[in-house]
């Protein structure tokens, strides 16, 4: 297991220390950004159509895929704590098969939060135990 990153004096780590993906140096990540920009341009281009919806699905999914990847990275490796953007992934997938399931609204919204809450939970200590090793 990688030890966590050198801290500055100030108690923040560097960019420089920022963790490699596995398929360093090439630019996967960035790529999925650039691509997904492109799909949501193209999408509100021909907004009226199926296939401009779907652009525009397509290019919200590749930006968010880019983003967790990069928050899962640095909160796992302990350089910086994405707790409460990781935690909505679980309340949202949650909410959304809560919805789909028909359960009334208000157990919906419960069940989002208890969900979002026990990630955050979660993730916070995984991440002080990271840090505080």
């Amino acid at each position: 297991m990688a030890a966590p990153p050198p801290r500055r004096p100030g108690g923040r780590p560097r960019i420089e220390d920022r963790p490699k993906p596995p398929w360093h140096p090439f630019p996967l990540v960035e790529l999925c950004v650039l691509l997904g920009i492109l799909c949501l341009v193209l999408g509100f281009l021909d907004l009226g159509s199926d296939r401009g919806r779907l652009l525009l699905l397509c290019g919200m999914a590749l930006g968010s895929l880019a983003g967790l990847d990069t928050a899962l990275r640095e909160h796992f490796a302990g350089y910086r704590s994405h707790s409460l953007v990781l935690a909505g992934l679980p309340g949202v997938a949650l909410a959304a098969g809560l919805f789909f399931a028909g359960v009334p609204w208000p157990a919906v919204v419960v069940g989002a939060l208890a969900g979002f809450g026990g990630a955050f939970w979660w993730l916070r200590r995984a991440y002080h135990r990271k840090v505080l090793r």
